[in-house]
């Protein structure tokens, strides 16, 4: 047994032994995190989404005429025709990130009817999933006013929100 395996072993057995005994770690007792150093010294993050999730990213302004706006990282979409409801995720660049429609047969043969306010409600609670298991927790949401009014969007929205999405992104850091 090497001995840093040795001293992390013993570390846990001793804040182990603390907490179960109702005493606070004392500041003393703190991980070595220079390990990660001498793995990596020249680590760089090289996900092309990491400067989105932090902030940081240039949002693409549009023209200001334009509606919908084009000033977001991830949009949510959600398309109803008379048969099928479907609702994605967009990235800026106008790829189709994540997506849930009930033309699949998994939402389907849990549905009685593939175009109801339940469908949108249902696709909203499965696309919430999909979507955190993704990584993307913050997207915008516009609607047209009179669409946006009616209960199946409103169901939509709500299913959405409550499966953890917030559907408004943080404004962009400025250095």
């Amino acid at each position: 047994m090497s001995v840093l395996k040795r001293s992390k072993s013993i570390l846990h057995a001793v804040r182990c032994a603390a907490t179960s005994a109702g005493f606070k770690p004392s500041p003393a007792i703190q991980e070595d995190t220079e390990e990660n150093e001498i793995i990596n010294p020249n680590f760089i993050n090289r996900n092309p989404r990491n400067l989105e999730r932090m902030a940081l990213a240039l949002k693409d302004r549009g023209w200001g005429t334009v509606w919908p706006t084009r000033q977001y990282w991830h949009r949510l979409r959600l398309e109803r025709t008379q048969h099928h409801v479907t609702a994605f995720v967009e990235h800026c660049s106008g790829n189709v990130v994540v997506s849930a429609s009930t033309r699949e047969w998994a939402v389907k043969k849990h549905l009685y009817s593939t175009k109801d306010v339940m469908a949108c409600e249902n696709i909203g609670r499965v696309l919430a999933q999909r979507c955190l298991e993704a990584g993307i927790s913050y997207m915008v949401y516009s609607e047209i006013p009179w669409v946006f009014k009616s209960e199946s969007v409103q169901r939509f929205r709500n299913a959405m929100k409550e499966g953890g999405v917030v559907l408004n992104e943080p404004r962009r850091i400025y250095e």
